[in-house]
């Protein structure tokens, strides 16, 4: 598995916590007493479409989007919280609703949902992730792929309350 940080400005703006990875593996970030909210990053919510569906899938799927939900401050892992993902992939344009999708945490507060491949939109391959549900402040992730082509990309949030 290769793992690639985001850029320091990338880490800043989505509260250092947002990782592209090459593999498969989820990395969990690390629980500590005062752990800061994850803030929206830049770019985070175009095309968004509110209200996307809970699927088991997106399309032909051969692309992971996962990543991991705590609770600002204490870092507890967070279940039942609604993510919501799309992208630019080989089947469709990220403005298009066949790309958008939903899926609920574990008891681990973690995530996983297969999408079609990612491609690069705009000179660059993103994936998009949503927390968008009320409890919480709403928090917006575009992670850009660092290697490609990849077959994963992974996003975690710290969410504070609305």
């Amino acid at each position: 598995m290769t793992t690639v940080l985001l850029d320091r400005r990338g880490l800043l703006a989505g509260g250092g916590y947002v990782m592209a990875t090459g593999g498969s593996a989820l990395i969990a970030p690390a629980q500590a007493e005062g752990l800061a909210p994850t803030f929206s990053m830049g770019g985070g919510s175009n095309n968004y479409i509110p209200g996307a569906p809970f699927v088991e899938r997106i399309g032909n799927g051969g692309f992971w989007m996962s990543g991991t939900v705590r609770r600002a401050g204490d870092g507890a892992p967070l279940a039942g919280i609604r993510i919501q993902v799309w992208a630019h992939t080989t089947e469709a344009y990220e403005t298009n609703p066949r790309s958008h999708g939903a899926t609920l945490t574990d008891a681990n507060g973690a995530f996983r949902l297969e999408t079609p491949q990612i491609i690069p939109a705009f000179g660059q391959p993103h994936g998009h992730f949503a927390y968008d549900s009320g409890a919480f402040k709403t928090v917006f992730l575009r992670p850009v792929l660092q290697s490609w082509p990849t077959t994963s990309v992974e996003a975690h949030f710290v969410l504070q309350p609305a």
